[in-house]
């Protein structure tokens, strides 16, 4: 009687199983506090702070921060960066305001499909010079800012668009701009954060933009389409700035030539803040909102507290290179084992 050697094989119901980061990382868990905190010494020292008058317009300045942030989170994930997201605000503003609304009289779903559009086509430009170009994103990104801020004064033709329509009215700070009290701007920028979680976590597709900033040889080498990845993150990053010129423009009746100015900064900032590792391959949109968040609560305290306006800037600094230094200190941490 012969015996037959049994191989053990895996059962086949055992199911393939994905390390994933935790839902909400430690660093995200510490911006919910000291935004808490905030928070509260505002609500202490200026009363005014805690009501509607003072957080409806802090919630609708982080909407087009939060906005842009998604697409720069993606893009900063891949290891690279766009310093031109101001010039384009300012690109995709004037059209908006001065082409589609002062000039030709046209509606809502027109005007936000002219900007997200106009902020997809440069957004493009940038991507396509990026992943085939082979040249470092800050280079191209910062030549690309000069190119767009020229057509924008070009477009502005050294006057401020005057008597914008309430077209937009319904992104705007206005009482028809919200929807039980809450900004419907900072309502679409929640759902877009969710929907962004979402796919960067648990699809393929997400998955890929850690892998290239990651290592993107390595990502290459595994079959990751590198440069249309590179090519997406960037094209999303632009519509991303179409959507949050039109809340920009929803604001006000009158759009100045410096609008965009400083965006780019604040942005990376609330990125960088919340978290995503500036040399790519970690990061998440949730900690990009609290970021974003965070850095529009301090410069909303320090208007309401009657300081100089450069603290804010300061405390923003600061935050910055606490945040970057953390980083730093995690990256060497991982090496070591």
């Amino acid at each position: 009687m012969s015996t037959a050697t049994v191989h053990d094989q895996p059962p086949t119901s055992t199911k393939r199983q994905r390390i994933l980061a935790p839902p909400v990382t430690g660093q995200e868990i510490v911006l919910l506090g000291v935004i808490a905190v905030l928070w509260l010494v505002l609500g202490f020292t200026t009363p005014a702070f805690m009501s509607a008058g003072s957080i409806q317009p802090l919630l609708g300045a982080v909407a087009p921060i939060a906005l842009i942030g998604i697409g720069m989170t993606v893009v900063i994930i891949t290891g690279g960066i766009d310093v031109s997201v101001g010039a384009s605000i300012a690109v995709c503003s004037v059209i908006i305001a001065k082409l589609v609304l002062v000039q030709a009289g046209l509606g809502l779903p027109v005007a936000v499909i002219t900007g997200i559009v106009v902020g997809g086509l440069l957004g493009l430009l940038n991507g396509a010079l990026i992943a085939y170009g082979r040249v470092h994103a800050i280079i191209i990104t910062f030549g690309t800012a000069n190119l767009f801020l020229w057509l924008s004064l070009k477009l502005f033709n050294s006057s401020t668009v005057n008597n914008i329509p309430d077209t937009l009215a319904a992104l705007g700070n206005g009482s028809a701009g919200r929807t039980a009290g809450v900004p419907n701007s900072f309502l679409i920028t929640v759902v877009l954060v969710a929907l962004a979680w979402v796919y960067l976590r648990h699809t393929a597709g997400g998955r890929h933009f850690y892998a290239i900033g990651g290592d993107q040889l390595a990502a290459q080498l595994a079959g990751v389409k590198v440069r249309q990845r590179i090519l997406i993150a960037y094209l999303l990053t632009g519509l991303l700035v179409g959507l949050a010129s039109c809340i920009v423009v929803a604001q006000g009746s009158n759009l100045g030539q410096n609008v965009g100015t400083g965006k780019e900064l604040a942005v990376i900032a609330a990125v960088v803040i919340g978290g995503t590792s500036i040399t790519g391959g970690r990061g998440s949109v949730l900690g990009t909102v609290l970021g974003a968040l965070l850095v529009q609560t301090v410069a909303s305290g320090v208007t309401q507290l009657g300081w100089r306006s450069e603290l804010s800037d300061l405390f923003v600094g600061v935050a910055i290179i606490i945040a970057v230094g953390a980083d730093l200190i995690r990256e060497r941490a991982r090496r070591k084992r």
